[in-house]
């Protein structure tokens, strides 16, 4: 998970990376002082300089190795554009880390980037029309033809698809033994509003529903506007002005890159991300995408629960003790 910035305040939280695996880890390889950036491009200082406690952050690294926090592979803290704590856990600086689902919020960061060149007129583009090919539609209804890019955006579309419903015909389980995982989204049916969850009862119109093959299908629609996979889109829009050179794509049966998990990159490249953000979009003097899209894919536009509402791809809500809550915006996989 990704902490990228405390909205409102415009404060930095925290922007790090904490990885999470699933098999017991060996003893922590600590960076006690920050490597130098070399051609990262990552500038580097010491705790004290940015007015943090290294003791502290020593006493976190602690924790990890104790197995009080548990399952963390690395941990990276930057302040004010500086990175100023870096500890490795598993692997080292090299290691290419499995974002899981947190590659969802870098397609949505590619969508801004498309928008912002003018590859499609914005996020109100209809999904269904970037594939005449593949119409008609299995299920067909009048209501999937409205479908627009910022549905898949915001988890919002009327697809019947939930990854936290194991019964969902939309279920991600269920689209990777299918060949063709655009299609499987297209050919969804529309999914049942039954207990007051219908959009128009929302806080902000919308009805959440976490949907990877949305995520994919979104994927196909860079490939259309850009006329290159996303992963080609991303290396030249994206990864190449930031410094970010080693990544490692999933791939459908067909060849798409997939856009919504499973991107490895490594740990210092994911905190670039995140102070991209932190950035307003832009990356030691470049512009990469647009300030505007920044803040509307900070903003809420989805409501999950009582704590926690979504924004561009990107999980929103509060952390801390009750009177000194902090809001963050974060990537998580």
């Amino acid at each position: 998970m990704a902490n990228l910035r405390a909205r409102g305040s415009g404060t930095l939280l925290l922007a790090g990376v904490l990885f999470w695996a699933c098999r017991p880890l060996p003893p922590a390889n600590v960076v006690a002082a920050v490597k130098p950036a070399g051609q990262d491009g990552w500038p580097t200082a010491s705790p004290d300089s940015v007015g943090l406690s290294a003791k502290r952050l020593e006493e976190m690294d602690d924790l990890v190795r104790s197995g009080v926090l548990k399952k963390i592979t690395s941990l990276l803290v930057a302040r004010h554009g500086t990175l100023v704590h870096e500890a490795y856990f598993e692997g080292d600086a090299d290691t290419l880390r499995d974002t899981r689902s947190a590659t969802k919020t870098i397609t949505g960061t590619l969508a801004g980037i498309a928008i912002d060149a003018g590859l499609f007129p914005g996020t109100d583009a209809k999904m269904l029309s970037f594939f005449p090919e593949k119409q008609p539609v299995q299920n067909p209804d009048p209501r999937k033809d409205a479908i627009t890019v910022e549905d898949l955006l915001t988890m919002s579309s009327i697809l019947e698809c939930n990854d936290w419903n194991d019964f969902s015909r939309g279920n991600e389980e269920r689209m990777y033994p299918v060949e063709d995982w655009i299609r499987f989204a297209l050919d969804l049916p529309v999914r049942g509003f039954t207990r007051g969850d219908e959009p128009a009862k929302q806080p902000h119109g919308r009805s959440f529903s976490y949907c990877t093959a949305g995520v994919m299908a979104l994927g196909g629609v860079l490939q259309r506007v850009a006329g290159k996979g996303a992963d080609e889109f991303a290396r030249e829009r994206l990864f190449s002005p930031l410094g970010i050179g080693r990544v490692q794509w999933v791939y459908s049966p067909l060849g798409l890159p997939m856009t919504g998990g499973g991107l490895r990159l490594r740990s210092r490249d994911l905190l670039k991300l995140a102070q991209l953000y932190l950035n307003g979009g832009s990356w030691n003097g470049t512009r990469v995408v647009s300030e505007a899209w920044m803040k509307e894919s900070m903003r809420p536009h989805a409501r999950i629960d009582d704590k926690t509402e979504y924004g561009y791809l990107l999980w929103l809500r509060s952390f801390g003790p009750k009177g000194k809550e902090h809001p963050v915006a974060f990537m998580g996989g």
